[in-house]
């Protein structure tokens, strides 16, 4: 279900959105959000520490639009990825009410650890607001570090199957 408000999503609702390009007409499948004004300091800039969630937005969709849930790998299969390292490179402001794309990218897979990289891009695609990577350290439900079963190498690997899905 999506609430619209003249065929805009509302602030405070987040959703994923196969969107189509006004340039290109080709169908992405990277995240939307609009920056909401809890996002912002006084300067209605978006605060730092949200890149991070927003980089966790892009993880947890590159997943689904891959055919599996982040919690089902949690719950099913009792793996975890742990953030052990988080870098964002900060290239231009992103103020309140503004909307952007959150690019996620599988930057390395080995048997015990992931990196993913982020872009966040405008809205016209055209200006690259922000970078990041974070690097994951694969662990058992103990918090011992295991090795990723093959089946989930294979699906992460593997080029995104659906282009629309919730948040």
């Amino acid at each position: 279900m999506s609430f619209s408000v003249n065929g805009e999503v509302p602030r405070y609702h987040m959703k994923v959105m196969a969107n189509e390009s006004a340039e290109t007409g080709e169908k992405n499948r990277h995240p939307v959000i609009r920056v909401r004004y809890a996002e912002t300091d006084q300067m209605g800039v978006a605060y730092h520490a949200n890149y991070f969630i927003w980089f966790e937005v892009g993880r947890t969709h590159y997943c689904r639009v891959r055919g599996f849930a982040y919690a089902d790998m949690e719950r099913k299969g009792g793996l975890y990825l742990p953030v052990i390292e988080a870098h964002c490179r900060y290239l231009a402001p992103i103020r309140y009410d503004e909307r952007f794309f959150v690019e996620t990218s599988l930057a390395e897979l080995r048997s015990r650890r992931i990196v993913f990289d982020y872009r966040l891009t405008g809205w016209d695609r055209r200006a690259v607001l922000a970078e990041g990577r974070t690097i994951h350290a694969v662990t058992g439900g103990n918090g011992r570090v295991r090795k990723i079963p093959e089946e989930y190498c294979r699906i992460l690997r593997q080029e995104p199957q659906v282009s629309e899905c919730a948040v």
